[in-house]
């Protein structure tokens, strides 16, 4: 018995005494952070990730009871919730949504879904983080020197000059500071989101707001900059944002990104056409809810893909500090959540997330939240908007349980 003791105590000593490298190789193994491979997502169960099933199930249930009622065909959609305004005929492509549709990642694994996570749908001003995105990949190769820079440095139209628009920025074009004045694709500033009741002088004579001074959500100055942005890169966005973003993250290759009918430039002896920044006259991202998700674990993992950097931390860190004049708003679409003091309370514009999170937004609602406190993210397509805050509070609630 003794002989046959021996062995195994040697055995044991060596693994006692290679213990502190075993841990920590089976330490890193399972602490590498999973990136989905093109056309597969790996799903687990919420229990697996510490999350509540029971939990899970009645927040996604709230959410899909809650969808948005406005009509489906969103041609309709469009003209009556977003052009009862001057200037607001449709001059994009539209076409009839899915089903309200979601899904829900947490630690980089799906724990939940809802709906046709396939189906590409317009998906309207979530557009704009695409858009600014690509401004980001321009400024992140030195081809815009600085977001301070007057734009009017790197076109060679007349968008940008006269005595006002020639003060604006990059910066002030990427937080809708701008106050540009003057009309592209046949829509002019003024007539975007006019001021209610005014009469027709009163909208065309506006006040006229120092860049950076003052924000205003306006379609027309966002797609000034993706026309900015065309002029910088020589080449359409959807070319860039799928060699330098898309394709990296194993996106489906079913996404589109439209502009109008009228939005063509000669450019280099070839026509290219600059896209929208948002379905508010039609066009813009039209894309499943699976490659909303990739996009926003993109940044969810801090710019990185699978160990290749796709977009830079300095460029995120820019998009989501606040400017002075929205504390809510850093680059378009980062809607942030910084705590503001309203009636002698401070408040959270989602009151149960952490106050470093980030929502990407557009109507219908079409919503991607990022929760980096939490390693949660979250997709959600056609949800009344009104309950968008309440649903994630159930979400959070299965994470805390």
């Amino acid at each position: 018995m003794t002989q046959n003791i021996y062995p195994i105590k040697q055995l044991f000593r060596r693994i006692l005494k290679n213990l502190p490298h075993l841990i920590l190789a089976i330490g890193g193994v399972w602490g590498q952070t999973y990136f989905p491979p093109y056309g597969q997502w790996e799903r687990q169960q919420p229990k697996d990730v510490g999350v509540n099933s029971r939990l899970l199930e009645r927040a996604v249930k709230f959410a899909i009871e809650h969808e948005n009622q406005a009509p489906r065909k969103l041609e309709d959609f469009i003209k009556a919730t977003l052009t009862q305004e001057p200037h607001g005929d449709i001059i994009g492509p539209t076409k009839e949504r899915g089903e309200m549709t979601g899904l829900i990642v947490k630690d980089g694994y799906i724990i939940n879904e809802w709906g046709d996570i396939d189906r590409v749908d317009m998906t309207f001003s979530v557009t704009k983080t695409y858009l600014s995105t690509t401004v980001g990949l321009a400024y992140d190769r030195g081809m815009i020197r600085d977001v301070k820079d007057r734009v009017q440095e790197y076109l060679p139209t007349n968008h940008f000059t006269g005595e006002h628009n020639n003060k604006i920025t990059w910066d002030h074009l990427l937080r809708q500071t701008s106050d540009w004045r003057g009309t592209l694709w046949d829509k002019p500033a003024w007539a975007d989101r006019p001021p209610r009741d005014a009469s027709w002088d009163e909208m065309q004579n506006q006040p006229l707001n120092e860049p950076g001074a003052h924000y205003k959500y306006n379609d027309v100055r966002v797609n000034l900059l993706a026309l900015a942005a065309l002029h910088v890169w020589r080449r359409p966005l959807p070319q860039i944002l799928r060699e330098y973003v898309m394709d990296p993250i194993s996106a489906s290759n079913t996404w589109r990104w439209h502009g109008y009918e009228n939005s063509w430039v000669l450019m280099d002896g070839q026509m290219m056409q600059s896209v929208s920044g948002g379905g508010h006259w039609g066009g813009g991202m039209w894309i499943n809810a699976l490659d909303h998700a990739r996009f926003g674990y993109l940044f969810l993992r801090g710019g990185e893909w699978d160990g290749r950097r796709i977009i830079s931390e300095k460029w995120i860190e820019m998009a989501r500090t606040p400017g002075p004049a929205n504390p809510r708003y850093g680059y378009m679409n980062w809607f942030l959540n910084t705590p503001v003091e309203k009636d002698g309370k401070i408040t959270l514009d989602v009151p149960k997330a952490p106050k470093t999170a980030v929502t990407f937004r557009g109507a219908g609602s079409n919503i991607i939240y990022l929760d980096w406190d939490n390693d949660l993210l979250v997709v959600v397509r056609w949800i009344d908007g009104k309950y968008f805050n309440e649903f994630i509070e159930k979400v959070l609630a299965s994470i805390k349980d």
